[in-house]
């Protein structure tokens, strides 16, 4: 969907699902890719449920910003990376992880603080990597992966790879200063970076209303620097590949930068310090609505089951798995050991941890 197309009233919901179903990158998919894209979206959610479980048990320290209700985002923009394609994220970033292949029990251990979980206990819920599978975090300030996501596509440009950079952001990062300076720069050197907004309405505790100027949408910013931009709903998990998919065809083809706003929702507060989200600054009819009628996987459930991709019992089967990985991961979490004290001065500089003669001398290449 091109910025033009965008801003065209909306097709009622029943075309617009078909439409999207219908886009090359769906069609393909097979009966078995759909139920995985299922499977991968009730990982998401038991494995957030389970971690909200523990912290409120005190298993957990820090802060903890579940992403229940968003899924089909992470779910449906990861599938379709390849190996040039990389993503970086902020702190609502246990689904990404998980999508892009990281483990429930690396994960779930890095939320206990433990030294084996993914970043050895010392990031805790907010900063979760993989460079393998070119996942880059998990950052806590505000719209700070947002230049960071422009060097990944920077670097994937000076290489002359064939790649694309995923930088996701939520609507209250949009209004933060080096988002707009980012989106400067990847139009002056048409960098392959793809900004994928979350709108899920609420900049921790302030609606969208009260923070942000809007005339149609978030991403039509992107026009002041001649980027093209979508607006799409985020609880399709079929629209949100099909508008990803075309993001990143420019990208690849013609290393043009993107803007993608998806239209999403969260059903808890924005972390768990967040007590007044239900029945403060927002109704508790609001959530229920979002539930009952948006939910992501309820409809991409209904939607297999009408295509005769799923039934009943294998979507309880995938569920009762889910649970269980996410309970098995909660196990592995609580009786994994503790990082030790020695380890505070592990992990702190690459080159001093990997002894490379920069950090055994301290004289890089530009100290002649």
């Amino acid at each position: 969907m091109t910025k033009t197309e965008a801003i065209r009233p909306k097709p009622a919901a029943k075309k617009r699902a078909d439409n999207h179903a219908m886009a090359p990158i769906n069609a393909r998919l097979t009966p078995e890719d759909k139920v995985e894209l299922l499977r991968q979206m009730l990982r998401m959610r038991r494995f957030e449920q389970a971690s909200l479980k523990f912290y409120n048990a005190g298993k957990m320290g820090g802060f903890l910003h579940v992403y229940i209700g968003q899924e089909a985002i992470a779910a449906g923009t990861v599938s379709l990376l390849g190996e040039h394609d990389h993503i970086i994220t902020a702190y609502r970033d246990h689904a990404h992880a998980l999508a892009v292949g990281m483990s429930m029990n690396e994960c779930m251990a890095e939320l206990f603080g433990k030294a084996t979980g993914c970043s050895k206990g010392k990031g805790g819920s907010m900063h979760f990597f993989a460079p393998d599978k070119n996942y880059w975090g998990g950052h806590g300030i505000v719209a700070g992966q947002t230049p960071l996501g422009l060097g990944l596509a920077f670097g994937i440009k000076y290489k002359g790879l064939k790649g694309a950079a995923l930088c996701f952001l939520g609507d209250g990062a949009v209004n933060q200063g080096c988002f707009s300076e980012s989106l400067n720069m990847a139009a002056l050197f048409n960098l392959p970076v793809i900004y994928i907004i979350e709108n899920n309405r609420y900049s921790m505790g302030t609606s969208l209303e009260r923070s942000s100027a809007v005339d149609r949408c978030l991403a039509q910013r992107a026009e002041a620097y001649g980027i093209d931009w979508a607006l799409a709903s985020g609880e399709d998990i079929y629209e949100v590949r099909a508008v990803t998919q075309k993001a990143i065809e420019r990208a690849h083809h013609e290393s043009k930068p993107m803007v993608i706003e998806f239209d999403t929702y969260r059903y808890y507060g924005h972390s768990v310090a967040d007590a007044n989200h239900k029945g403060g600054y927002r109704k508790e009819e609001e959530i229920e609505h979002y539930k009952n009628e948006l939910d992501p996987i309820r409809t991409f459930k209904a939607r297999l089951i009408a295509e005769k991709s799923l039934t009943e019992e294998l979507y309880e089967a995938i569920d009762a798995e889910a649970k269980a990985e996410a309970a098995a991961s909660a196990r592995f979490a609580d009786e994994s050991p503790f990082p030790t004290v020695e380890s505070v001065f592990e992990d702190v500089y690459f080159e001093v941890d990997r002894q490379t003669e920069a950090g055994r001398t301290g004289r890089f290449f530009f100290n002649d």
